[in-house]
């Protein structure tokens, strides 16, 4: 199982990477980073398949995919 660490505070909250999760376990978080944005969090109760669209999809680069 892969795991998916997010840079909350480079996350400007676009929500591409939830629109390309397959697993859908990438959330909008109703908390706020320290530019005032809402950012995304890594649903971990699910299975990453570690496919990296999230990774490569989010223009801030602030996604890290370990398998």
């Amino acid at each position: 199982m892969a795991k998916i660490i997010i840079n909350k505070d480079k996350c400007k909250g676009c929500l591409l990477c939830v629109s390309f999760c397959p697993k859908g376990l990438i959330k909008k978080s109703a908390k706020l980073n320290k530019r005032g944005l809402s950012y995304v969090e890594f649903d971990s109760r699910g299975e990453c398949i570690g496919c990296m669209q999230c990774a490569l999809i989010c223009p801030e680069c602030c996604i890290e995919v370990h398998k």
